[in-house]
């Protein structure tokens, strides 16, 4: 999970763009404008990204995006995506997990009220190093 950034190519097609990413079979869009085309191209990235990520598949690197050829009503533009935010708004569904505490810790911990789904979440997200914006 992470913050990626990749060259596109973009390319006006009449009153529309395609976009499609060099380094990533399969990974293309398009919009009915420039920035409909460029926020459908963040999307497409993300979900390639972390489809990707969740096979544990090979994330190929990213080419520099002077050395990506174009043609006749085409440009080059980095996009950006970050699947950790792509996760967090489309993978939010709740899980139940089972931890295992010693008994005084738990009569403890409810005597005082605790939320102990909140506190765990809490735990992981320091322990992964994730911030909330």
């Amino acid at each position: 999970m992470a913050k990626y950034i990749y060259p596109a190519i973009f390319a006006k097609e009449g009153g529309f763009y395609t976009v499609r990413f060099p380094d990533l079979e399969s990974c293309y869009t398009q919009g009915d404008g420039l920035q409909d085309a460029y926020e459908m191209a963040s999307g497409a990235l993300c979900l390639t990204l972390y489809n990707l990520e969740e096979k544990k598949a090979n994330i190929p690197l990213a080419s520099e995006a002077s050395a990506i050829k174009t043609g006749k009503d085409e440009f080059v533009s980095l996009v950006a995506c970050d699947t950790l935010e792509y996760r967090k708004y489309y993978d939010n569904k709740a899980v139940k997990k089972t931890p295992t505490i010693p008994a005084w810790l738990n009569t403890t911990a409810e005597r005082e009220g605790i939320n102990f789904s909140a506190v765990l979440q809490a735990a992981l997200k320091s322990a992964l190093h994730i911030t909330e914006r």
